[in-house]
């Protein structure tokens, strides 16, 4: 059976085949992605070409640790990025019935259904919440507790640390995962992080098997994990940069009905043909199926904000 592709932000090549232009001629706006990337710099070569070594290994997760505030008693993994946890974690449990409050990121809906779970919030033995939530931007402040298997997605949290939900991590059956690709700019590096109850992030592990991420992911996750003033001073450059989005879009007649600091969510008349002007422009944004009225754009590199000026 072919299995249908999944509505996700991305598919330039397939805007510039449709409205015309080279990928180069774009500007894609379709992603959370942080636009001004951690500086990798460079390191030794023995990170391409040896096996990952448990000291590297060990380096990474101790700096998860400390920039996440890890409470004692929950533990770290490292993978080779979040969608490689979410498509795993519904073998932790016998398949039932999971809770995933919608609309939301569609991989959880996705990865629970492929296992043979049902999605229903009645009596529902497993819960996702993606805090904050992806498209809305919604932070969850209630107590996560409830469900034997609790996932709490924070792969856009790293905007604002003092909302997460990490205190929670050492509760039984609960899983917080980390996205390293949307704050620091590097979705390519794909790496991602699991942290909470011991006995599943065992079992998560057992399932990724020996050498999850590779060589420079994990030298380039440490060196990130460990330069504090740069998240500092990344917060808040997203935060006047959204901010000047939401001016450019309400100023042209959209309404900010949501979002973060890495992307924004507004509320228009007719959401594809505001995404048809973008297009038209080179200027690639994120719209969905289950509604007419949304459209949600990230943030344009410094030298690109010219181009929404231009258009808007």
């Amino acid at each position: 059976m072919i299995q249908e592709a999944r509505d996700h932000g991305g598919g330039v090549d397939a805007a510039a085949a449709r409205y015309g232009g080279t990928r180069a001629d774009w500007l894609d706006l379709s992603t959370g992605i942080n636009p001004v990337p951690y500086p990798v710099g460079t390191f030794d070569m023995d990170a391409w070409t040896a096996l990952p070594d448990k000291g590297a290994q060990q380096a990474l997760i101790a700096a998860a640790r400390d920039f996440w505030q890890v409470p004692e008693g929950a533990a770290v993994l490292a993978a080779p990025g979040a969608s490689a946890l979410i498509a795993r974690i519904p073998a932790l449990a016998a398949k039932d019935r999971v809770d995933i409050p919608r609309p939301t990121y569609n991989e959880h809906a996705a990865a629970f259904e492929a296992a043979g779970w049902q999605l229903s919030g009645a009596q529902a033995q497993a819960r996702v919440i993606v805090h904050p939530n992806n498209p809305t931007g919604q932070f969850y402040d209630e107590e996560p507790i409830g469900p034997a298997l609790h996932i709490i997605d924070e792969s856009f949290c790293d905007i604002a640390p003092d909302r997460s939900l990490i205190e929670h991590a050492t509760q039984p059956g609960t899983v917080i995962l980390k996205s390293f690709g949307k704050f620091w700019g590097l979705a390519g590096v794909r790496l991602g992080f699991a942290i909470g109850d011991p006995a599943l992030i065992a079992r998560l592990e057992q399932m990724l098997g020996p050498w999850p991420v590779a060589g420079p992911a994990l030298r380039i996750g440490r060196q990130a994990l460990t330069d504090q003033k740069w998240a500092e001073e990344t917060r808040t450059r997203l935060t006047a940069d959204s901010t000047r989005l939401d001016q450019l879009m309400t100023g042209a007649g959209a309404k900010l009905h949501g979002g973060t600091p890495l992307f924004r969510l507004y509320e228009v008349k007719d959401a594809a043909q505001w995404q048809t002007r973008f297009a038209e422009a080179r200027i690639w944004t994120r719209i969905f199926p289950y509604s007419r009225h949304f459209i949600r754009l990230g943030l344009p590199a410094p030298d690109q904000w010219h181009r929404l000026e231009t258009l808007l």
